[in-house]
This record gives C-alpha cells, structure tokens and sequence, in this order.
C-alpha cells in the first residue's frame, strides 16, 4: 500500500478517536457539573433547614442519612405531576444521587416548588431505598411528613418512626403538599 494513504488513514483514525472522546466524555462533565450544583444547593438547603427547624437540628444528629431534594417542582391541573433531583448524604458525605417523580389527579390547579428532606433514622429504612426498582413514599417503612406544628412538639425521645420528611421552601400556589405517591429512584454513577 501506499505510504501516504496509510499516513492519512492513520491521521484520520485520530481525528474520530479524538471527536468520538470528546462526544463521549462531553455529557459526563455536564454530568459531573449538573451533579455537583445539585450537591451545593442539596447542601446550602439542608444547612438552612437544621439551623432554622430545631426538630431537623435533633433529627440529623440521630439519623443515619439525610436524602435532600432542594426544589421540587409541581403542577397539575385535574391531572398533575411533580419532578426533582436530590442529594443523599451519610456521616456529612455525598453518598448518592436521586430523583423524585410523581403523578396525580384530581381536583388540584396550580403550581408550586418546594424541597424536602428525609431523615432515615435506622439501616433497615435506609436499606429500602435502594431496594427494587425504586422506593414508593407510602410503602414500606413508616414515614411521617412533619408540618411545622409538629416539628416543634419532636424530640429525639419521641422520634420512633423510621424515616422523617420535613417540607420546606415552599413556593407557588398549589392546594397541600403530600409526598403520597411519589416514587424515589437511585441515579446511575
């Protein structure tokens, strides 16, 4: 064969590694970037909850890990949903990521974002979040949304459940908020 024809196979096999690397790695360092403004708003949103809400403050001490969801955004009207991404955190350290997603119907119009963070309180509650093909609020272990007139009545002595949700930052008009029929999946890494 010819010398230059291998000489430009060689220069142009480079040149489609070099640009199939480049589309390949592109979406994981938007990945990586979407991922670690997720962390610091994650992060930002829970530190402002533990310092404002003292029930959050007694709960994290006891809890094994904390899944925050910074902005949760919901909008129906007859039929609705509700869509947000957040940051599990264990012993201070970002352990995973996940969404939230839901559908509902019924008489609702508006639209709203709030965030909320679950507070898992022992292993097992833990364990069931990364079981199946995703965890559905309402079944499985005990969860308990915290209004803030309950939060003020908790203390770690009355803290019994297995995982505690505290809503927060709400925004928007929207009849209630309920974690009903949401349904929390794991991120692939």
């Amino acid at each position: 064969m010819n010398r230059e024809f291998l000489t430009r196979v060689s220069q142009l096999s480079r040149w489609l590694l070099i640009a199939a690397l480049t589309a390949l790695l592109t979406p994981v360092a938007a990945l990586a970037a979407d991922r670690s403004a997720l962390e610091t708003q994650a992060r930002n949103a829970y530190q402002k909850l533990i310092a404002r809400v003292p029930a959050a403050k007694a709960l994290s001490r006891d809890a094994v890990a904390v899944l925050v969801f910074p902005k949760i955004t919901k909008a129906g009207l007859l039929v609705g949903g509700q869509y947000g991404d957040g940051v599990l955190f264990r012993d201070g350290k970002t352990a995973a990521y996940y969404n939230t997603s839901g559908a509902s119907y019924g008489l609702q119009a508006g639209a709203q974002q709030y965030g909320y963070a679950m507070f898992f309180m022992n292993e097992k509650a833990l364990q069931t979040l990364n079981q199946a093909e995703g965890f559905e609020v309402g079944v499985g272990p005990s969860i308990v949304v915290l209004d803030q007139g309950m939060a003020k009545s908790l203390t770690t002595t009355t803290a019994n459940n297995d995982i505690y949700a505290l809503v927060f930052a709400q925004t928007g008009l929207m009849a209630g908020v309920g974690l009903q029929g949401n349904k929390i999946t794991r991120l692939s890494e």
